[in-house]
């Protein structure tokens, strides 16, 4: 199919009919991917084996981790665009499949760990290509909007996926809630099909690029990380958003069950503690996609991630469950805010012929740094308490925002008007 290309939008991208059929399909994938992950883990509880039921949950992780950086390969050789209909297409039929798979006979460990598997590879294909996508849609002044909504709408999908994903269990088992989930997989394809790409302009070859007549995906990859790690923004960027990651991943997940349980919070607790954090998040989301752009980007993301982190020290603190709620509300709204700003950065810094490449390391430590941090953050817990762990990750998390003030180039990091 000719992609048509077009000039740049001069309306908002909330207001531009490519961006919102983007936004549409990305939503639509990632409701479907809260579907997936609560119906698989209804599936696996029903194996009758605990040992088996943790293996499913885990088996995507690896392949996703391993396979990421390839990803962006192949979204910068073959552009995001195919590569994300290609996957989603994928995801749908492999969802499909094993919802009749499970409608037919009971749910086994080994069928359920092979379509984790296979899940979590075209996940690694996925994720860098969608994050690709924007830059090719709309104008660079739009960007920052563009990573508000795209926040907004992981956010509403996991309010909306989740309930319906449990809704479904309990109407007709996994099996329609899988159905329901490869559906939303397939929503997605018309709305990616109707989108129209802007020209990109001319690729920055590398020396190293330019001595090789016939590039190979290993070269690709390895100038790729050439290139991020030359590039004066992009390289202290991946260092930002990996120790935020590291010091705000465990304490948000593991972290705050342990914590809810020692204070005797309980379940409802956590919960409200949960939405303070999910509410706050959205409000970053959403000042973001009605603003537009935040002057002086580089240096409101440093001290944002400085606040986040003095908040994730005060959970730990805290006596009762509503103020606990509000830190997290705060937490939530300059955490969220720090990251998007952080996305948006590096999508307008990148060239745009190794977006899919810069795009998947930065995804990469979100989705390698989560499955590593969960036992550290619970060993060291059972040793130290939930007072000198929440200290030292706020502490790692704000490194983040200290690295960002530090550095000249990021304090005066500035995106597009």
């Amino acid at each position: 199919m000719t992609v048509a290309a077009v000039a740049a939008p001069e309306r908002p991208a909330h207001r531009d009919p490519n961006v919102l059929r983007w936004l549409g399909a990305y939503t639509a994938s990632m409701i479907g991917d809260s579907v997936y992950f609560m119906a698989l883990a209804w599936a696996a509880a029903r194996t009758g084996s605990a040992s088996g039921a943790g293996l499913v949950l885990a088996a995507g992780s690896l392949p996703r981790a391993l396979l990421m950086l390839g990803g962006g390969v192949l979204a910068d050789r073959f552009g995001p665009r195919r590569l994300v209909i290609g996957s989603d297409a994928a995801r749908a039929l492999l969802v499909l499949g094993l919802a009749a798979v499970l409608f037919l006979t009971g749910p086994t460990v080994a069928v359920l760990v092979v379509v984790a598997v296979l899940f979590g590879a075209v996940d690694a294909l996925f994720l860098p290509a969608v994050g690709a996508l924007p830059p090719r849609l709309t104008a660079p002044g739009q960007l920052a909007r563009v990573q508000g909504l795209r926040a907004l709408a992981a956010r509403g999908s996991t309010i909306i996926g989740a309930p319906m994903g449990g809704v479904a269990v309990a109407a007709g088992g996994p099996s329609l809630a899988l159905a329901a989930a490869g559906v939303l997989f397939a929503l997605s394809l018309p709305l990616l099909l109707g989108l129209r790409l802007r020209p990109l302009p001319a690729p920055a070859v590398s020396d190293e690029e330019a001595a090789t007549n016939a590039p190979h995906a290993w070269h690709d990859l390895v100038d790729g990380l050439r290139y991020i790690r030359r590039h004066p923004l992009l390289g202290p960027l991946m260092l930002v958003i990996a120790l935020s990651e590291l010091g705000f991943v465990g304490p948000l997940n593991l972290g705050l069950i342990l914590l809810s349980e020692q204070r005797g919070w309980g379940a409802s607790g956590m919960g409200w503690i949960v939405a303070g954090f999910a509410g706050g998040a959205a409000g970053s989301a959403l000042l973001l996609a009605v603003r537009g752009r935040v002057p002086r980007a580089g240096l409101v993301m440093g001290v944002l991630a400085l606040v986040g982190g003095a908040g994730i020290a005060a959970l730990a603190q805290v006596p009762s469950v509503v103020a606990a709620a509000a830190i997290a509300a705060g937490v939530g709204l300059t955490a969220g805010l720090a990251g998007a700003l952080c996305g948006a950065l590096v999508q307008t810094a990148a060239d745009p012929a190794y977006l899919g490449r810069v795009t998947s390391v930065s995804t990469l430590f979100t989705y390698a740094v989560i499955p590593l941090s969960y036992p550290v953050t619970g060993a060291a817990v059972a040793l130290w308490g939930t007072g000198p762990v929440y200290t030292v990750s706020a502490a790692v998390c704000a490194a983040g925002g200290v690295l960002g003030l530090a550095l000249t180039v990021l304090r005066r990091a500035e995106l597009p008007r």
